[in-house]
């Protein structure tokens, strides 16, 4: 029985990377439970992904080449993502092997803060906005009286809270020592040059 599950998560951007090819065929060599997740967002950095990947229409195959399973999904939706993953990651507990995952989202922002976004138009990001997974599924636990309006932004600020916290103590930390660096990295800890 395995331990855990491995989870990689990539744009579209990056399946034409000699890295997603390297990966997935040691993967599926090794029956590795590894979960390959692609974050189908329409974009690779500022070009539609049909004008840099090839045959993106049939991806999925890419993967299926290695005979590693493939699944498709609605990333906009919350109830969708969690049972195909309840599902795969239960299977896999059983008999560890690669999945590839196609998720079907969308980003309304750019890469960075110099990525203006003239490549799609206002509009098309408003109407991924109504389908927006967390909205959606705040106004079901509303609409379901699961939790009132109150309630929800008293998790939601809870949350952000968390958030703060996390970004306060990591830049108020010291970077780590250069010694920890393949720390968590490998199965068996390399040894390490004391570089100062």
């Amino acid at each position: 029985k395995i331990k855990g599950v491995s989870l990689v998560y990539f744009g579209d951007g990056a399946l034409s990377q000699g890295i997603f090819f390297e990966s997935i065929n040691l993967a599926s060599l090794h029956n590795l439970p590894v979960i390959y997740i692609l974050e189908n967002n329409e974009y690779g950095m500022g070009t539609a992904v049909n004008r840099i990947v090839a045959n993106y229409a049939e991806v999925k195959k890419r993967a299926e080449a290695f005979g590693v399973k493939t699944y498709e999904v609605d990333g906009m939706d919350v109830f969708a993502v969690e049972d195909v993953f309840d599902k795969i990651i239960a299977s896999m507990r059983k008999k560890p092997e690669p999945v590839f995952i196609k998720v079907n989202t969308y980003r309304y922002r750019g890469h960075s803060i110099s990525d203006p976004a003239t490549y799609r138009s206002k509009e098309e990001v408003e109407e991924y906005k109504k389908r927006d997974p967390i909205n959606q599924l705040k106004d079901l636990i509303i609409s379901k009286k699961w939790a009132n309006e109150n309630e929800v932004k008293e998790i939601e600020k809870e949350v952000k809270d968390v958030i703060n916290e996390a970004v306060d103590f990591a830049e108020k930390s010291d970077w780590p020592d250069i010694s920890e660096v393949f720390d968590h990295v490998y199965k068996d800890q390399l040894p390490v040059k004391n570089y100062d």
